[in-house]
């Protein structure tokens, strides 16, 4: 499955201006987690401002779509060694199953250069089947605890209790992953 590829003029490369929206749509858009994920992986704020600022200063670029010049959804990406990784893709709670979300993978999808790889909570169904609806496929519990040691920068805790989706072409380069 090819990924969609829509073209907004409403996405942008967000810039330091837009630090405190960023933390803003991150912080209200997970609490759709609160209940989901472990309870020793939770923690107020979600994503604090000096993590959010240790995430862009490590790489993590953020592109952002915007309604009436408002940002309203944000999608990080991340080169890292020879993938480029989907982090921290949220829409405000508002603007939610508005599109918002496709628009956005599909935007960063059609300007990847190299295979994307995406991780996110494993009882995060509602992420899980968004990603594979863009064409994303889960891939098999050894390859993405190997996937997200490789790749990631997280706690065991957290390997443990995510999961790894990968695009077509990181999966026609990984035969034997899958």
């Amino acid at each position: 499955m090819s990924h969609n590829t829509i073209n907004s003029p409403d996405i942008d490369r967000c810039t330091n201006a837009d630090f405190e929206a960023i933390f803003d749509i991150v912080n209200q858009a997970a609490d759709a987690y609160r209940e989901v994920i472990p309870e020793d992986r939770w923690k107020e704020p979600y994503m604090p401002r000096e993590e959010l600022r240790h995430e862009i200063d490590a790489g993590v670029v953020f592109w952002g779509y915007r309604v009436d010049g408002q940002l309203v959804g944000i999608m990080g990406i991340q080169d890292v060694k020879d993938v480029t990784l989907i982090r921290h893709a949220y829409v405000r709670t508002s603007q939610q199953k508005s599109g918002i979300g496709g628009m956005l993978i599909g935007h960063l999808c059609a300007e990847a250069q190299r295979p994307m790889l995406v991780g996110t909570w494993a009882d995060a169904t509602w992420a899980v089947r968004f990603y594979q609806k863009h064409g994303f496929r889960l891939v098999p519990v050894d390859t993405k605890n190997r996937l997200l040691k490789t790749y990631w920068d997280i706690p065991e805790r957290q390997v443990e209790t995510s999961v790894v989706l990968a695009d077509a072409r990181w999966l026609a380069e990984n035969p034997g992953a899958v």
